[in-house]
């Protein structure tokens, strides 16, 4: 299941979502991001849902494909709605367990919050496999660039957030490869109290964090190597090209916020 994670992983295509500017899709993402705030009853979800299942299409991505590489998040998703359930109180009751009551607006406001973080990890996630890591790397920098004359690290924050995304899918086929490889020697990992189950877990950590402390040595070598210095003298090989596509899709998006706001009124 791990292999099957989708965080960080870019699939490539030549859908219009693959083929946008990666600016553009950043700031479409933080628009989404604020949007989404805007629904407050089941029109308004029904519109966000709508909305991503469209842009799914749009960028050449199966729903089941999502779904599968997703699971893990829906046990986020699963706990986020228990806790709204039985601590969100109001409307009618219907469970009174004594020390516990499950009512109708826990339930409702459970539903919300659970497909307002549906929607955000779908639409990041889209994000993530229809763009290339570098290229995140690069539109990042250019949207923080004012913030430079601030002194903060534009390049290297950009550049870290890279390597951050970059790595998480060979840490996760990494941890595969070693709870195989531990099962195979007869560890188990499921069995027994919390205790025994926790220390079953260290032969996985220790080999996982040898092999990423590895890996990260290996990479600071490679770019000493290749005279990597910052930002200073470093120029790009891959150039931006902002087009009226991507102005256009940001300008539905705004036009989709002020649909769902009016609809929220």
């Amino acid at each position: 299941m791990l292999s099957k994670m989708l965080l960080g992983r870019y699939i490539p295509g030549s859908s219009v979502i693959h083929k946008m500017d990666p600016r553009a899709k950043i700031l479409a993402v933080v628009l989404f991001m604020i949007i989404v705030f805007f629904a407050n009853h089941w029109t308004g979800y029904a519109l966000l849902v709508t909305f991503v299942a469209f842009t799914t299409k749009l960028a050449a991505l199966s729903f089941r494909f999502l779904f599968n590489g997703l699971k893990l998040i829906f046990l986020i998703l699963l706990f986020t709605f228990s806790m709204h359930l039985f601590l969100t109180k109001g409307g009618v009751v219907l469970i009174d367990g004594g020390f516990f009551t499950i009512e109708s607006e826990g339930i409702i406001r459970g539903v919300y919050i659970t497909i307002r973080l549906a929607l955000l990890v779908l639409i990041t996630t889209i994000l993530t496999l229809t763009t290339r890591p570098l290229e995140l790397t690069d539109a990042i920098e250019r949207l923080c660039k004012p913030l430079k004359k601030l002194r903060v690290p534009v390049h290297e924050i950009a550049l870290m957030m890279s390597i951050s995304l970059r790595f998480i899918p060979t840490l996760m086929d990494e941890t595969e490869k070693i709870i195989k490889a531990q099962s195979a020697r007869g560890s188990t990992f499921m069995t027994g109290g919390l205790k025994s189950r926790l220390e079953a877990l260290l032969p996985i950590f220790i080999p996982l964090f040898i092999s990423a402390f590895k890996r990260a040595e290996e990479m600071a070598v490679a770019m000493e190597v290749r005279g990597y210095q910052g930002e200073e003298g470093r120029t790009h090989y891959r150039i931006l090209d902002w087009q009226f596509k991507d102005t256009a899709a940001l300008i539905c998006i705004v036009l989709f916020g002020i649909v769902l706001w009016l609809v929220r009124q």
